[in-house]
């Protein structure tokens, strides 16, 4: 794996996590009682991007070392993923 498939690979790994951490927690306007006016009730009350931000960018980091480790020392290969290769015309 070369610089920038590891770049590639963590820049998607973190987007990923990314919109699996967004939902967490998160509280409404229409729940916490403060719907501010033009805005949905469903719209969230406060904002904690840059705590999510924080805890996303530590899950990525810990699923990408697992995963180049694996790339890395040769346990999968393209070979064992490529299916269609094996396939006799």
């Amino acid at each position: 794996m070369n610089a920038t498939a590891a770049v590639v690979l963590y820049a998607m790994i973190w987007f990923l996590v990314l919109f699996v951490v967004l939902p967490l927690r998160i509280k409404t306007q229409g729940e916490s009682g403060d719907v501010v006016p033009g805005t949905p009730e469903s719209a969230p009350s406060t904002s904690s991007v840059g705590r999510k931000a924080k805890l996303t960018t530590l899950i990525a980091t810990l699923l990408w070392v697992a995963i180049a480790g694996v790339i890395l020392s040769g346990w999968v290969t393209l070979d064992d993923i490529d299916w269609f290769g094996r396939l006799d015309p």
